[in-house]
């Protein structure tokens, strides 16, 4: 993405920028949503385990890879192991914050039906998460996972019972992963380089590193990749603004007319 290959929406036919203030406001108010719902999830210990088991129960029936194949690859070595911890502590929140303000400075209309996509995504997990809360693998210790961010640092989360700022209770679905599933479908649909397909490369890391470092169940990822289709289905992305076509000058066109004439005059 760069100003000489991806130039921004401008002219007369390009839409207006959202006002900053507005959306900063959104932004808070998601966050305070998501806050309320923090505290909503509270004392629900008991479920959250028993729907655990739920979901482990449910992938072996169907089939599904068991998660430990996942983390025994990250378990090779140490840095690979903190280096799958640290892009699931630091890479969720900055990349889709970079990915809106990108939009919102060079694709203000993708830019807005980004941001619904993403409000109404993370609208319906919250119901999901308060309806259905879900304890991660990691806090299995029977299923034979372990948690790598305890061990192998770095952590965001500290003891469930004392964790003020996340609900640890919230696996399914991952907005982890669907958030980014939606940067990379967003990115795609905005730019037009030919290398704009390798922005799948955040969905499929992410998958890899929630699953490999136990914070979340393949069903966590198919549920989220669900709620997100049905919001693309729902959202469209707008077409892209059609440039104006010149008007041909009168004495372009009466010359243009007086060849015509000639050539058919000669046959």
């Amino acid at each position: 993405m760069n100003a000489r290959t991806e130039p921004a929406e401008a002219g007369p036919g390009a839409p207006a920028r959202p006002p900053l203030v507005r959306e900063l406001l959104l932004v808070a108010g998601l966050f305070l949503v998501y806050k309320f719902g923090r505290q909503l999830a509270t004392g629900h210990t008991a479920e959250a385990f028993r729907n655990a088991h739920r979901v482990w129960d449910w992938e072996r029936a169907l089939r599904l890879p068991d998660e430990s194949s996942v983390q025994s690859l990250l378990l090779h070595g140490d840095t690979l192991i903190h280096t799958a911890n640290t892009y699931y502590a630091v890479v969720h929140f900055p990349a889709t914050a970079a990915f809106l303000v990108w939009l919102y400075l060079r694709r203000p209309a993708r830019y807005v039906w980004a941001r619904r996509v993403l409000a109404a995504l993370t609208g319906a997990a919250l119901v999901l998460h308060l309806v259905f809360p879900l304890a991660p693998p990691r806090m299995l210790g029977a299923v034979g996972l372990i948690d790598t961010a305890r061990i192998f640092g770095p952590s965001v989360y500290g003891p469930p019972r004392t964790d003020e700022l996340s609900n640890q209770f919230a696996a399914m679905p991952s907005l982890h992963f669907g958030w980014a599933l939606m940067v990379a479908v967003g990115l795609v649909v905005a730019t037009r380089s030919r290398w704009r397909w390798l922005w799948l490369l955040h969905p499929l890391l992410t998958l890899l590193v929630i699953v490999g470092t136990a914070n979340h169940y393949w069903l966590d990822v198919i549920v989220a990749t669900a709620l997100l289709g049905l919001a693309l289905a729902v959202l469209r992305p707008p077409h892209p603004p059609r440039r104006p076509v010149p008007r041909r000058h009168p004495e372009l066109r009466r010359r243009t007319a007086e060849r015509r004439e000639l050539v058919g005059a000669g046959r």
